[in-house]
């Protein structure tokens, strides 16, 4: 579990104003998800989805994968953002579905589920992460960069890519069957470098 510090460049909480008269930002807590935050997960998700932010997934969807997401959540456990991380091979994995609550944009809830998703890739032995975004700027700053091709791939991976039903895993792939999801979005990736053994 982490919480918000300022060391780490996220925000801290307090309903009162410090020495300076300035109110404290908020604080936060980024935590394992577990299936009871699912509810949560698909209420925010909604929105998102309706304004094809977000692809549009069935709430069985969410629970296979409660495992891959991590919970961002205020100190009254409200839900301030969720993401999750995806192994798609070996060497690759997605951030998927990252999403934080438009009142805690800019409290570093989004760069907090972030790199604790990019350490549990890490600590998965994943080289590089994908990503399909609109926020392009923001997964900049992480030091993503956007995909111009293919090039990353292996041949011989990308044709065992293909057998994939996950649509993460097409997107990836740049299919013709998944554009409708992806039009607007742009195709990111990050190297994390070579991977632990």
């Amino acid at each position: 579990m982490t919480s918000g510090t300022r060391e780490n460049a996220e925000r801290t909480d307090g309903p009162h104003q410090g020495a300076s008269g300035v109110s404290p930002p908020p604080t936060f807590t980024v935590r394992p998800a577990r299936t009871t935050d699912v509810a949560r997960i698909v209420e925010m998700a909604q929105p998102l989805v309706e304004n094809r932010v977000l692809v549009p997934k069935e709430r069985v969807v969410y629970y296979e994968a409660i495992q891959e997401f991590l919970v961002a959540e205020d100190h009254q456990s409200s839900l301030a953002g969720f993401g999750a991380l995806h192994v798609m091979w070996e060497d690759l994995a997605e951030v998927r579905t990252l999403a934080t609550l438009d009142s805690w944009r800019g409290h570093g809830v989004g760069s907090a589920l972030l790199n604790q998703l990019l350490e549990r890739a890490r600590s998965l032995g994943v080289a590089r992460v994908f990503c399909l975004t609109f926020e392009v700027e923001f997964f900049t700053r992480h030091g993503f960069r956007i995909m111009a091709d293919q090039a990353p791939v292996d041949p011989e991976v990308y044709a065992e890519l293909l057998r994939s039903p996950d649509e993460g895993v097409a997107e990836f792939l740049d299919l013709a069957r998944v554009k409708p999801n992806t039009l607007g979005n742009t195709r990111m990736i990050l190297d994390l470098g070579s991977p632990q053994h």
